[in-house]
């Protein structure tokens, strides 16, 4: 009974070997960089003191996409781009034919534009 006793008051020993990691990081993610963006990186990293895949990892966890615009958005731009060849034109007769002439369709069409213009950024949410 001595030996177990014994055996109970000795210090735990460590296991061998390396400690296990807390985070295992066992996926891999392959992307291709041009020369540029690969200097780029490495020196952005270099310089936070950092290696390269852990930057990219810190810099993509706080990264900002946005999504491509909706068929809906995108109408709303098509219909922008309009007004503004509609409103060049109506500059262009004003100038021939004198302004107050086009005063009404000036007002519609800058009536119009705002519409659009706030439907475009109340969507940006």
């Amino acid at each position: 009974m001595t030996a177990t006793t014994e055996n109970n008051n000795l210090p735990k020993r460590r296991a061998p070997g390396r400690p296990k990691k807390t985070i295992r990081r066992s996926d891999l993610l392959m992307i291709r960089l041009t020369p540029t963006e690969r200097i780029l990186i490495e020196g952005r990293a270099k310089n936070a003191g950092l290696k390269p895949s852990e930057w990219f990892r810190r810099a993509a966890k706080r990264a900002k996409v946005f999504p491509r615009f909706t068929a809906e958005e995108s109408s709303w731009f098509r219909m922008l781009a309009g007004l503004a060849n509609n409103l060049n034109q109506l500059t262009h007769l004003a100038h021939v034919a004198g302004l107050f002439s086009l005063a009404l369709k000036c007002q519609a069409m800058l009536r119009q534009i705002e519409e659009l213009l706030t439907k475009i950024s109340n969507h940006d949410g």
